[in-house]
């Protein structure tokens, strides 16, 4: 009895762990891309149920490819882009902020089929165990990509962080400053969210932002230790 748990268990981290190899690029086929979408989450799921000893964090992923690409939707599903369906007008701003088609792409693999994964589930568990804290706000997107920074290093994606570090360090510095004088970017991006996510460009310059200076925050705590002083 014994070797058959052990048995299914390495299988299970098996397929867990060949998910996760091809996370972080753009996917052609929309049924792998929500296989392993959901087999990386369910990996997450259990590995935060460690502090939340219960059943409401239910969160399921969904394949719907909108001009948002990827979101958190409020009602408990994350919903995930499939390159193929995603409108001109956004691939177009990947190829500028980029340089080419080709590296538009790639950027579109390792953030949208890649990073914001962990950071829309990041929004959904405080959602279900710190609701009343959960409005958007520049502070709560940090929040969230500060999960999925502290998550993937846990789960070994180093290699994957640091390109999409190197991409939005590159990406960055061709994005124009949105916040007017007399005013902080936190507070500009709070009061003006709604505006802001339908602007690529000044939501890309608060994003990769946070990106950067998260990733070169050396004082951050590991993923577990992080989230038990976050949610209590």
């Amino acid at each position: 009895m014994k070797k058959t748990i052990l048995i299914i268990a390495i299988t299970l981290m098996s397929i867990t762990t060949n998910a996760q190899k091809k996370w972080f690029t753009a996917y052609q086929d929309s049924v792998a891309l929500l296989n392993n979408a959901n087999k990386i989450t369910e990996k997450f799921k259990k590995d935060v149920y460690k502090f939340k000893k219960d059943d409401k964090f239910t969160t399921t992923t969904i394949l719907n490819t909108t001009p948002y690409l990827i979101f958190f939707d409020g009602e408990n599903k994350v919903n995930i882009p499939l390159w193929s369906q995603v409108l001109p007008e956004l691939k177009a701003f990947t190829k500028e902020v980029t340089g080419s088609e080709e590296e538009g792409k790639r950027m579109f693999g390792l953030f949208f089929n890649g990073f914001y994964l962990i950071h829309e589930y990041g929004h959904a568990y405080q959602e279900t165990y710190d609701h009343e804290n959960s409005k958007a706000s520049y502070q709560n997107e940090h929040l969230a990509n500060t999960i999925a920074m502290l998550y993937w290093r846990k789960i070994g994606k180093k290699k994957e962080l640091k390109q999409c570090y190197e991409l939005a360090k590159k990406m960055f510095a061709k994005l124009p400053n949105p916040v007017p004088e007399g005013i902080s970017k936190e507070e500009y991006l709070t009061k003006n969210y709604e505006e802001a996510t339908q602007n690529p460009f000044v939501y890309a310059y608060m994003q990769f932002g946070q990106f950067i200076e998260i990733y070169e925050d050396q004082s951050l705590p590991r993923f577990d230790e992080y989230m038990k002083s976050k949610f209590k």
